[in-house]
């Protein structure tokens, strides 16, 4: 058989990634471990018959109207093979790497899931090979967010998976991401697991692996966020716990005074803002942000933001005088000014949220290309998504610390648009199906359908992307809702029932058809209104549906159990997590069943059968169900004790 070449025509880190990438897959597709070979364009020597070529467009001379605003940011994609021979390129290295899957989509692979047990690889002789497409992403921003408690292996493995589906970002929130990975090595919520050692050097080795594998595969990257308020004065702020801090007398003059008192807004630094109308405080944050990009050049979109909490903004009479978002807006302007004057070119994302959702009075953002908003809906409903929906409402008068947050689709609405008439730059949605809500569809049919419509509507509503705020380990029952964002975000055009069928077919085979039905139906049983709040407790028809999961949970096991010793690794894993599933339901679904009722004490009992079952079982479903983050929220919303 003859040698066939992947020959790049230019050398980074992430072409090489690709070439690698496209080798390994060949090898399976093709059934031959052996022929391949690498070679860089001036030293591609010797004769061959088979060559696949990749480069950037320029290399290729391409030029086709693909209207790209920037190259670096947005991705395209050009394949022309034939007969296992040809070119395969992108607008920027990322899109390279994003070309090669596509190539290898198009040819029938698969990727379900994160993981080797989420491949589905096809075979096909090289000859046999030929794929042609033209192709530019729907929007810029497409990317995940670290949530919830997380192994380096969740993490690592989902940013392995991320281009595969097509998506190009991701956000590691903090400056090293320590609460996460502190609540699943120290199993918080977790007692029949023990405890590993672990602290904030271990964090940030994690950190900093992880941020080698979103610049080897050319990921835009997007860091920190929170923490800044307190960074600046030194004190580390590392998630939303409260703990006892000892604070220098001098430092309380930088803290916003709420209620007559200036200190740690309920003990926890980063939820605390700063007395922004106050100079000292501004040039400390706004120092402290520059020298930590210039010491953290590889980030690529730095994300500036106040404190997590709301109603907590200063009262002294300096402060009174403007609006949050006018101080706010006043932080980042100069904050542009001393990353100018150092050279410095990051972009810096601004977040529309809480108390700063109202636009500011009297301040703009006074170099637009710099900045990249970000609309932050976090107590927006999920039953429904926003398509057919306009901002058009009138957002009420700004009262200091008084605020109740918007939770219809119409109110969150507004406050964007209302942003729009005096910020006309680059923006994208912070959204978090997948953060809370998903856990209130079991079948995860309902909110899959809903990220498909969001994504489908953000062009008309302003916004350039998506970036999902979410628990890494977010694939029980399957993965639809994170394969549906990202070949969505990839093609707003293609059609929900479209990759709901195809993404079936590939995750569990020959009665793919029968679990896409089973999990359909069940979640029509499930309400996301009831579990995100938005329902009284006492709810009859809710409490009628939660009765009926258990016997129909039990008449489609017979069907999964038919399935648990396939072949196919893949489908096999499908049917296996299905498997664990059914009791997860029909315990969940009796917890809720008594919470519509509103009997206290079966509430506990239900519940503690639940948590018991999912604590004790979850090595099983480790790296597709987050139980910290389940039990978190279970806890918070429904008022439970620990």
């Amino acid at each position: 058989m003859d040698l066939i070449k992947i020959v790049k025509l230019q050398d980074d880190n992430t072409i090489s990634y690709a070439a690698e990438e496209l080798m390994k897959y060949l090898k399976e597709i093709t059934c031959n471990s052996d022929e391949y070979n690498i070679a860089n364009a001036k030293n591609n020597s010797g004769l061959c018959e088979k060559i696949i070529y990749l480069g950037c467009f320029s290399d290729f001379k391409l030029y086709w109207n693909c209207k790209l605003e920037n190259a670096e940011l947005d991705d395209a994609v050009y394949v022309d093979i034939k007969k296992g021979t040809g070119i395969i390129a992108g607008s920027n290295s990322r899109s390279i790497l994003l070309a090669v899957y596509r190539f290898l989509t198009e040819l029938g692979c698969r990727w379900v899931r994160p993981g080797k047990e989420g491949e589905i690889i096809i075979n096909k002789p090289l000859e046999e090979i030929n794929v042609s497409l033209k192709e530019t992403a729907s929007l810029r921003h497409r990317g995940i967010v670290i949530e919830g408690a997380d192994s380096y292996e969740n993490v690592s493995d989902i940013i392995e998976w991320l281009p595969k589906v097509f998506y190009n970002s991701y956000f590691i929130q903090f400056k090293e991401a320590y609460t996460f990975f502190d609540k699943w090595y120290s199993h918080v919520n977790n007692p029949t697991k023990t405890a590993e050692s672990f602290n904030i050097d271990m964090a940030r080795e994690l950190t900093h692996k992880l941020e080698k594998e979103i610049e080897k595969r050319g990921l835009i990257y997007h860091a920190v966020g929170h923490g800044w308020t307190t960074e600046c004065l030194g004190i580390q702020a590392l998630g939303w716990d409260s703990e006892k801090h000892s604070l220098k007398p001098e430092l309380y003059e930088y803290l916003a005074e709420v209620n007559g008192k200036r200190d740690l807004w309920n003990g926890i630094p980063m939820n605390t803002n700063l007395c922004y109308s106050n100079p000292k405080a501004v040039e400390l944050i706004t120092n402290h942000i520059v020298q930590y990009i210039a010491e953290h050049s590889y980030i690529d979109f730095l994300h500036v933001w106040l404190a997590d909490d709301l109603n907590n903004y200063c009262e002294c009479e300096e402060c009174k005088k403007h609006t949050p978002t006018d101080l706010y807006i006043r932080i980042l302007n100069l904050l542009d000014e001393k990353l100018t004057r150092e050279g410095l070119n990051q972009k810096i994302v601004f977040l529309i949220y809480y108390e700063l959702l109202w636009p500011p009075k009297h301040e703009k953002i006074n170099n637009p290309d710099r900045f990249i908003m970000m609309f932050a809906p976090i107590s927006r409903t999920f039953e429904k998504s926003y398509k057919g929906f306009k901002g058009n409402e009138a957002i009420p008068e700004y009262a200091r610390n008084k605020m109740v947050l918007p939770t219809s689709l119409g109110e969150n609405l507004a406050y964007l648009e209302h942003w729009q008439k005096i910020f006309k730059g680059d923006s994208f949605d912070f959204d978090y199906p997948l953060g809370r809500a998903h856990y209130g569809d079991p079948g995860y049919c309902k909110i899959s359908r809903v990220i498909s419509e969001d994504i489908k509507s953000l062009k008309n509503l302003g916004m350039n992307g998506y970036l999902s705020c979410q628990e890494q380990r977010a694939f029980l029952p399957t993965g639809l809702p994170n394969y549906v964002m990202g070949l969505t975000l990839w093609n707003t055009s293609i059609e929900f029932d479209y990759i709901a069928e195809d993404y079936f077919k590939n995750a569990f085979g020959p009665r793919w058809k029968e679990g896409k039905n089973y999990l359909e139906e069940l979640s029509q049983l499930f309400d996301i209104e009831y579990w995100c709040a938005q329902k009284e407790w006492i709810d009859e028809v809710v409490g009628e549906n939660m009765k009926k999961v258990a016997s129909f949970v039990d008449t489609f096991m017979p069907v999964i159990e038919a399935n648990l010793n396939l072949d196919n690794n893949c489908w096999r894993k499908s049917w296996e997590y299905l498997y664990w599933h059914v009791d997860y339901c029909k315990l969940f679904a009796r917890f809720l069943q008594c919470k519509t009722e509103g009997d206290e004490a079966k509430i506990y009992e239900t519940w503690n059968e639940l948590k018991g079952y999912i604590q004790k079982t979850e090595d099983k479903i480790q790296p597709v169900y987050d139980v910290y983050r389940f039990i978190q929220i279970v806890q918070w919303k429904f008022e439970l004790k620990a």
